[in-house]
């Protein structure tokens, strides 16, 4: 572009001191001006397309990168889930199994106690009984 217009300069001057200068000249290095131009215009349409795909692949090198991340999160997440719902399982086992001991240890009591209170009534009858009969002997009242 520099050559184009020092040659410009150049031919300007020369219009300038020569009465016979041809100006087709001059509409032949404008022409020149306007192939230079589409070219620097191609270039800067190419680089800038150039920019574009490498914006892309960046772009697309940092999906990936998300995507990877993101999948060892739910991988860490889902193995951290399963833990803890082996953890929740093994304590709910570990509760029923308690409380079936302790429904157990109820059951055991609660017969012990009916046992007993059994036992209480039979003694408690046979001393009244007991006491009644005696009452009778002492007293030798006929109880008709």
């Amino acid at each position: 572009m520099e050559a184009l217009l020092s040659q410009f300069t150049l031919l300007s001057n020369q219009a300038l001191e020569d009465k016979n200068f041809d100006p087709s000249t001059i509409e032949e290095l404008m022409k020149f001006f306007e192939v230079e131009a589409h070219r620097s215009w191609a270039a800067l349409d190419v680089e800038q397309k150039n920019a574009v795909e490498e914006a892309e692949i960046s772009m697309r090198e940092a999906e990936d990168y998300l995507n990877l991340v993101m999948e060892r999160a739910m991988d860490d997440f889902r193995s951290f889930e399963g833990e803890l719902g082996q953890a929740a399982k093994a304590e709910l086992e570990s509760l029923v199994k308690e409380a079936k001991a302790a429904k157990k240890r109820g059951k055991l009591i609660e017969s012990a106690a009916t046992i007993a209170s059994k036992k209480y009534m039979e003694a408690a009858l046979s001393s009244a009984t007991a006491s009644v009969k005696s009452a009778f002997k002492g007293s030798k009242v006929h109880p008709s």
